[in-house]
């Protein structure tokens, strides 16, 4: 097992990979004490066999730069090949703002082949490549050095099984057509927007029972405040306050120290210096919120007139879909599109792109009144009433 420790080394190992159709990449990285992931480990692999032409990238040793990895990120060349790649994503683009060009994900992929939704790597590694996966492994702290001989060898199948998972997959796309269904799905990995946290819309995460204007504008300055406050310091969110503090101390709106010393929930270090300087200052704000400025919720799904029967008709039509397309149903559409779309809204996902084409197009056809279903034994069949 190969660890790349120089930047020489690694601009080597990427020049040869630069010579095949693909590289697959996989990281280990630790998120339990910080905002953004410490990146711990890559792992790369370019075609062969086993370990073959399989390396580890160390990039905790000091003076080795990622930016020959980031050379081959630009190369249009080679498509990278990752497996649930959102994480490993956010961190080459958090360090360098630079994604893969061109990407493949083996979880999309394998969603959009009849796999399930959320397929894990294990479960392809088994059903693909015919293995299994030692995952004793798996949440180690992957920050200790040296690396122990498990842990290098339980990295390593993260990329090696990949490689035979991505041909499979990939000629299924190909045999199947639905290139473009897993373009678009890659269209959200490969935004800065799925990466970027605006501390003025961290509220929007935050659960309430309560969603008075007044109430909101207080919880948006507190989580405003918490989110800038833990990206400053690179501190988890929770470790600031958490979720359940934040709705008490939107609900006592305290305002003075004396006041946050009386909270059940608020953590001990909350209670003074910066975090509680913080705290009073943002619920004032909150407070003097002017009505005009002041957050609303959308309208909640129970408000909505759903016309239960055509919701009913909605979920048939997608069971049908789902058993002629092979993809698992709540990729296709939710639930709550489905209530959404019987209560007359038009701007859901699964009205739009690959799923409109699935299901999308029948299903406004079917609310139209332009088709209907029939039954025949496990069948269901669509009825043209035009």
């Amino acid at each position: 097992m190969i660890t790349l420790t120089t930047t020489d080394e690694l601009a080597q190992f990427c020049e040869e990979a630069r010579q095949h159709p693909y590289v697959t990449i996989d990281t280990e990285f630790l998120r339990e004490r910080t905002y953004y992931s410490k990146l711990c480990l890559i792992q790369m692999a370019y075609p062969g066999e086993g370990d073959e032409n399989a390396v580890l990238v160390d990039p905790l040793v000091e003076g080795l730069s990622l930016e020959p990895l980031y050379d081959l990120f630009r190369d249009t060349n080679v498509v990278k090949v990752f497996h649930a790649a959102r994480q490993d994503l956010e961190i080459f683009f958090i360090e360098a703002g630079v994604f893969p060009d061109p990407l493949f994900d083996t979880q999309v992929a394998a969603m959009v082949c009849g796999f399930g939704e959320q397929v894990g790597y294990e479960t392809l590694v088994r059903k693909i490549a015919r293995q299994s996966l030692d995952k004793s492994s798996r949440f180690t702290d992957w920050s200790r050095r040296p690396l122990t001989d498990a842990q290098k060898k339980y990295a390593l199948g993260d990329v090696t099984h990949l490689r035979k998972i991505y041909e499979f997959l990939a000629d299924k796309i190909e045999e199947n057509g639905r290139a473009r269904w897993v373009k678009e799905e890659l269209q959200v990995l490969t935004s800065p927007s799925t990466y970027q946290m605006d501390p003025e819309d961290a509220w929007q995460r935050v659960k309430t029972r309560t969603t008075t204007p007044k109430f909101l504008a207080v919880v948006r300055e507190l989580a405003r405040f918490r989110e800038s406050f833990a990206q400053d310091r690179n501190i988890p969110r929770n470790r600031v306050f958490k979720d359940d503090a934040l709705i008490e101390l939107a609900s006592t709106k305290p305002q003075t120290p004396a006041d946050l010393g009386r909270s059940r929930l608020l953590l001990r270090d909350a209670r003074k210096g910066d975090i509680a300087d913080g705290i009073l200052a943002a619920v004032k704000a909150g407070i003097e919120c002017p009505p005009s400025d002041m957050p609303r919720v959308k309208k909640a799904r129970d408000n909505q007139q759903v016309n239960p029967a055509l919701a009913d008709l909605l979920r048939v039509l997608l069971k049908s879909k789902t058993e002629s397309s092979g993809v698992a149903s709540k990729l296709i559409a939710t639930a709550s599109e489905l209530d959404a779309i019987a209560s007359g809204e038009r701007e859901v996902p699964s009205l739009s792109g690959w799923r409109r084409e699935v299901f999308g197009e029948d299903a406004l056809r079917l609310c139209n009144g332009q088709i209907a279903l029939s039954a025949k034994g496990s069948t269901i069949k669509i009825v043209n009433l035009n």
